[in-house]
């Protein structure tokens, strides 16, 4: 067997599993909002394995997890937009991170930038397609904005899920950063 194809079939077995783990981790809620939403470590995976194989095996890894996140999390769907924006796109976004694998923190910026795409998406269907669920009051506080609320709520679990995926993966970047920045590739 040629190299490219062994490198080509271990990212996909590799994107298989990754995908696997992010789907379980999604499960394992820290937090819920009562709208969708939560806190949990199931980014963690699609940004190890964006930044171990790049923006192209990145994205497709991202696409099938969106997928994944339809079918067996859409339970909060509310139409035909809330199923392109909050799954389809919303989590597809995270191969962003796959853009910076190749610079020296690319995994911390890939992080960075993957949640900042998925809060954008969240914030932009939160405010338009969710507008009509706005409550008087979230958090304490009178919300007199759908763009306001969106910010807030979405902002809520978002920032914690991004700090959650940068300081697991900086405990475990000593162990097997190797392993992120795909250096085994090297001599596969």
């Amino acid at each position: 067997m040629k190299r490219t194809s062994i490198l080509k079939l271990r990212a996909l077995c590799e994107g298989a599993i990754l995908v696997a783990l992010a789907q379980v981790l999604g499960y394992l809620k820290f937090f819920e909002l009562p709208n969708g939403g939560s806190i949990t470590l199931s980014m963690l995976p699609i940004f190890i394995y964006c930044a171990r194989w790049g923006f192209g095996p990145g994205m497709l890894a991202s696409v099938c997890f969106s997928i994944l996140q339809l079918l067996l999390d859409g339970a909060y769907a509310w139409g035909w937009q809330s199923i392109i924006g909050d799954y389809l796109v919303a989590f597809s976004v995270l191969g962003l991170a796959g853009l910076f694998s190749k610079q020296k923190y690319g995994f911390y910026i890939g992080t960075v930038v993957g949640c900042l795409a998925r809060f954008l998406v969240a914030y932009i269907v939160g405010a338009t397609v969710w507008a009509s669920s706005m409550p008087e009051e979230f958090f304490g506080m009178t919300m007199t904005t759908p763009w306001f609320y969106s910010a807030l709520y979405n902002g809520s679990y978002m920032l914690i899920d991004m700090i959650l995926c940068l300081l697991v993966g900086a405990l475990l970047w000593k162990p097997v950063g190797k392993y992120f920045r795909g250096e085994d590739l090297q001599k596969a």
